[in-house]
């Protein structure tokens, strides 16, 4: 496996449509197991050109090949983590960890305290992910309509 590099979106970056593939990839196995969908269901290619405008986008990259990704936007003394993926051939790397690493740089450079994220309630895998990432369970959250817990939301000062 080449070298992976991690780091913030290259100027030049373009490949929309990629980044779109590797999320639809990665978001896939939580069709049908959370209501509401998710919003990538709402997302194209070009809606993710203009979150990367407004927002910090970290890239993954084996050789040429894009294999993950992370959001991050500033609310109030936190970066917020968003769509963070890691394509299913290169889990277990230690890609998702150097995202998170990169987010934190940013969060850093930018005099943050925290990142916080959003994960479903029934994503369980995802919750024992980010605990290994040094996140801590923070609260929950209902989407509207719902009257049960949606979402857990979790906290990693910095």
């Amino acid at each position: 496996m080449p070298d992976i590099v991690v780091g913030p979106k290259p100027e030049q970056f373009d490949d929309w449509y990629a980044l779109f593939a590797l999320l639809d990839r990665c978001f896939a196995f939580m069709e049908g197991r959370i209501d509401p969908p998710s919003s990538l269901s709402r997302m194209t290619p070009k809606l993710l050109d203009e979150k990367a405008q407004a927002e910090h986008l970290i890239v993954a990259h084996s050789g040429e090949t894009l294999v993950g990704c992370g959001f991050g936007k500033v609310s109030h003394d936190e970066l917020y983590v968003s769509k963070l993926a890691v394509d299913f051939d290169y889990r277990c790397h230690g890609i998702a960890s150097k995202i998170i690493e990169a987010l934190e740089q940013v969060a850093s450079d930018l005099g943050l305290k925290a990142l916080t994220l959003e994960t479903r309630v029934e994503l369980t895998e995802n919750h024992r992910t980010f605990e290994r990432l040094g996140f801590r369970k923070a609260g929950e959250s209902s989407h509207p309509g719902h009257t049960r817990a949606t979402s857990f939301m979790y906290h990693k000062p910095i």
